[in-house]
């Protein structure tokens, strides 16, 4: 039988590779009619298998061009939260000529590895019947030139996994992986308002390895250890959010060594201080939020987030695309 996380791989490959004319039959071997898509800012929502063609794939067919995937994680299983189901979950890029314009975002004439976080709930027949995609088009924005925030933390690719494992990895032990997420997520909300440190994270006990990885969303970049985390990303959220609160998902799911999250929206918070060259509104907010985890010897030894900043910035009344 065919490992149903496989299959969704191989079929979301064969979205972006197809001729043209074959598009329509690729994606409705894919996707239910009544696919419910839910994107990332400026694109949303989205209903119907037909306009996830029209308004989703044909445009990023057309903008990158030669565009094909390269998985670094493809997860998949049970979803604990309320609304249950079968879901796989991936962080990918999508690799291409970035030749035409891109909801908004203009072209560079080249490479371009725009990153993808992505959510998909898989019926028994197979077909994916809801969905829910970040795709990083303000660091999409930086590689041609064009960067909408000031950088918090160091900017890269999204590595893979250190341990080369995140594509269908084998599955055993996916409920203490996530066991282990859910208890650091527990013991995040409550915090030193000095030190940004949160009991339970690290040191004996932690939930966090000593040498974690984080690798944030275009505006924060990448950090190293506990304390990079905090500076480059913690405190400033911190500072700018105080009574930010989150967990509020619609998927959980574990899977061997990893774990994943996702929300829409997780957050909702207010806006008390400056962050990524957005001064305080005192406006309430919500984030759209997605976190895949590796775990390793009890703790998470990388975390991957996307974070959809073209949506937050919108509700503050800044169109970053423009």
């Amino acid at each position: 039988m065919t490992d149903f996380r496989v299959s969704i791989r191989d079929r979301l490959a064969r979205l972006m590779t197809v001729p043209d004319a074959d598009l329509d039959r690729v994606a409705a071997d894919l996707f239910a009619p009544e696919n419910a898509f839910h994107a990332m800012a400026p694109v949303d929502d989205v209903a119907g298998r037909d306009a996830v063609v029209e308004h989703i794939l044909r445009p990023l067919r057309a903008a990158l061009t030669g565009v094909h995937r390269r998985d670094e994680i493809v997860m998949g299983g049970e979803n604990i939260r309320e609304g249950g189901g079968r879901w796989v979950a991936c962080v990918s890029h999508l690799v291409g000529t970035f030749d035409a314009t891109l909801w908004g975002v203009a072209p560079s004439a080249r490479l371009a590895f725009l990153r993808a976080g992505e959510f998909y709930r898989v019926r028994e027949d197979g077909l994916i019947d809801r969905a829910h995609v970040i795709l990083d088009l303000p660091d999409l924005m930086r590689q041609a030139g064009r960067a909408p925030f000031p950088l918090l933390g160091t900017e890269m690719l999204f590595p893979g996994p250190a341990t080369h494992d995140g594509v269908c990895p084998d599955p055993a032990g996916g409920t203490a992986s996530l066991d282990v997420v859910q208890r650091m997520l527990g013991d995040l909300h409550v915090y030193d308002a000095v030190t940004y440190s949160s009991a339970g994270q690290t040191g004996e006990g932690g939930t966090w390895s000593d040498d974690m990885l984080w690798h944030g969303p275009g505006g924060v970049g990448s950090n190293y250890r506990w304390d990079g985390f905090v500076k480059d990303h913690r405190k400033p959220f911190i500072e700018a959010f105080p009574d930010r609160k989150g967990g509020n998902h619609y998927c959980r799911i574990g899977d061997g060594p990893y774990a994943a999250v996702s929300g829409w929206p997780s957050m909702t918070m207010t806006h008390r201080g400056p962050y990524l060259g957005l001064d305080p509104t005192d406006r309430a907010l919500t984030l759209r939020v997605m976190d895949f985890y590796r775990v390793a010897g009890g703790r998470i030894a990388e975390n991957w987030v996307l974070l959809d900043y073209v949506d937050l910035a919108r509700q503050l009344g800044r169109d970053v695309l423009a």
